[in-house]
């Protein structure tokens, strides 16, 4: 048997195009990053005139396709908390920081 990880949990969104955002907090369940060029957030949906999400849930990071990040171990995010924010595409993990 295997023991869970605690996953990290979306500290901050500041990308309020996003449906999963109320208010600077990620309400889906959980959220993949990467892609080959950068830390996108792959859970971004824009959709201004919809709210996503569970109420009181706070989103974590499921998966990190990211291995060059110093926080990835196996896919895995090992930082403590992330932010989600514009950078290179609409919403980016402004916590990725390449090795």
């Amino acid at each position: 048997m295997t023991a869970a990880m605690e996953m990290p949990r979306v500290e901050e969104c500041v990308v309020s195009a996003c449906a999963y955002n109320h208010t600077g907090d990620c309400h889906a369940f959980a959220i993949t990053i990467g892609s080959m060029d950068h830390a996108h957030c792959h859970t971004f949906i824009e959709m201004p005139a919809v709210r996503a999400g569970l109420d009181g849930t706070i989103a974590q990071v499921g998966a990190c396709q990211r291995s060059d990040c110093q926080h990835n171990e196996q896919l895995e995010c090992h930082a403590p908390a992330i932010r989600v924010g514009p950078d290179n595409d609409m919403a980016d993990c402004m916590t990725y920081t390449g090795r």
